[in-house]
Parts: C-alpha cells; structure tokens; sequence
C-alpha cells in the first residue's frame, strides 16, 4: 500500500509545484519543453520529464519530486511525502512551457536525422536568421558549413551539431527567432567549431556564442570554438577532458556572466587542474557572446551613419 500511495504521489504532483512553492520562478527565456528553467537567486534547478524529473546544472543533485523536496525542505523520506502530498491539486501560476505543442519521438537516430536537411547557404532563411539577427560574421558561417556545423531548421532556425571526438553527430543545438531546444533522442557532447588540432580551448555555453566569440575574434589561429549546450554532462566532461590532455592545451572558460557561467568556469578551471592544463577566465562585458557581437555591429553601425565614410569621399574629390 506504501509503494502504491507513492507512486501515485510521483504521477500527481510536478517538480515545478515544489519549486514555485519553494519561491522558484520559471526562466522562460533558457527554458524549453523537455528542460524547464527555475532560478530562486543564484539557484538554479531544471526540471525535467515533463514535471517527473530535475537536476542541478550547478552540481550533481537530480531525482524525482521526493529527492526534490528533501532537498528544498531538508527532511527525511517519511516527512517528505507528507509535505509532497500536500501538493496534490497545487496548480503552478505559470505554464511549464510555450514552444508549440510537444514533438513525436523520431523513427531515424540523430545522425540520419541530421543528413536528411540541407545546409545553409547564402541568402537562405537560416543564414539570415544567423546574420542579421544573430550578427554572425559570413566568414565563421562559412567555415561552420565547411566542417559541417549546421543545418537548416524549420521556421528560419539553425541546428549546430554536437560531436564526440571521431566526429559522430551526436545531436544538435536548436536555436530560431521564436524557438530554442535541443534535437529530441540527441545527447549534449560538444559543438566544436575551428582549429580541430587547436590547443586554445574556448567553452561557451551555446553554440551561437561559440560562433560569436569567433566572430569576434575573426577565428583566432590555433583556437577551437565548443559549447556544451547549455549542460554539463557526463559525456562533456569527458570530451573536455580529453582535449584538455593535449600538450600544451589551454581552456578558456568563456561562459556567461552569470552565476550559472561562473558555476561552468569553476568547473572548468577545476577540469584544467586535474588535467595539469593552463586555464583562462575569458567573461564577456555583456551577459553572453552574442550580446558583445550585437553591441560591437551597432557601434560599428552608429558609426557609419553618422559619416564615418565621408572623410574618404572627400580625399577621392581632391584627387
């Protein structure tokens, strides 16, 4: 009867009802459909499986709605499921998600998924989403097309792919004007974009700001560009390791400027120890990388209109 009162409990009351009770609020701009975001100051905790599940992106914790409770309560079991029963009926304030109705497991696996679309090129809805939304230079699309990088998604989006270190497409990044989310039955390794023998090691958290940083760097030689996907997976961490190993290497934690980025530099720096590896803390002056990019391609924009060119003008009508 007790395992039968629990597993009802499990099905009838959400992780995000725990967490909106525990003062939690949803981050709807990081958040999609399969990973919910919750922030409570510098707490963060994404929910997951539809409600079922989370995990701690800052640490190791992860469970079901009664680890969840222990945690935010610090109780034991039997007291937990008496503060988890009095959830039953709690209707969050918020939706848990706003991305379109939810997605059918796909028949093909990642890779032939990734093979079916077609890659961006110059003028097509995605390269102009990347070019005059995002502010990504032609050059670094260029070169991201070239190591078969991304793909064109629905609805003007860009799919960049994740690899692991025989460059098998593991999954892929999905980020649009109205949509973000990762390829559904896909697994976070790393988008690397770059030198692939390159010992400067950039880690962003995002693809878009892996190919910022290189737009803002004018793909720096020696440098190879990667983004965890927003996560820190096992099989990340594994991958970083195994870059971090080369003679010579250096990681560069280029991560936001935000508790959530400075929790990944932390990660990295102690990554880079363990692997007797330079480090750097590389922090963008704005939140992330593309918001330097897009502050970068307006001044450069202000400048030209106020007659930045006019100078020029003048000297080809004196000659």
């Amino acid at each position: 009867m007790q395992r039968k009162i629990i597993e009802e409990l499990r099905e009838k009351v959400s992780c995000a009802a725990a967490l909106e009770r525990a003062g939690f609020a949803v981050d709807e701009k990081e958040s999609t459909r399969r990973a919910v975001k919750f922030r409570r100051g510098g707490e963060i905790i994404i929910v997951t499986h539809e409600g079922k599940g989370w995990f701690d992106p800052l640490g190791d914790g992860k469970g079901d709605i009664f680890s969840l409770v222990k945690r935010l309560d610090h109780l034991g079991f039997a007291e937990g499921v008496e503060r988890v029963a009095a959830l039953v009926g709690f209707q969050t304030s918020a939706p848990l998600w706003r991305d379109g109705p939810a997605r059918r497991s796909p028949a093909l696996s990642p890779a032939d998924r990734w093979r079916t679309r077609r890659k961006p090129w110059l003028g097509s809805a995605t390269w102009r989403y990347l070019c005059h939304e995002r502010f990504l230079s032609d050059a670094v699309l260029r070169i991201a097309v070239r190591q078969d990088r991304l793909r064109e998604g629905p609805h003007s989006s860009m799919w960049a792919a994740h690899v692991d270190a025989d460059g098998f497409v593991t999954g892929w990044e999905e980020r649009g004007p109205e949509w973000r989310g990762f390829s559904t039955g896909g697994a976070k390794v790393l988008f690397r974009l770059g030198a692939p023998d390159g010992l400067r090691l950039c880690v962003t958290e995002a693809a878009i700001d892996a190919m910022s940083l290189a737009s803002f760097e004018g793909l720096r030689e020696g440098s190879l560009y990667l983004s965890t996907g927003g996560g820190w997976s096992p099989t990340t961490e594994a991958a970083l390791r195994l870059l971090a190993m080369r003679p010579g290497a250096q990681l560069i934690a280029a991560t936001d400027a935000n508790t959530q980025g400075e929790a990944f530099a932390g990660r990295i720096r102690a990554l880079a120890e363990e692997a007797d590896c330079d480090w750097l803390r590389l922090a963008p002056p704005a939140e992330d990388w593309n918001d330097v990019l897009k502050m970068k391609r307006r001044e450069e924009m202000e400048r030209t209109d106020r007659g930045g060119g006019l100078p020029h003008a003048r000297r080809q009508r004196q000659g």
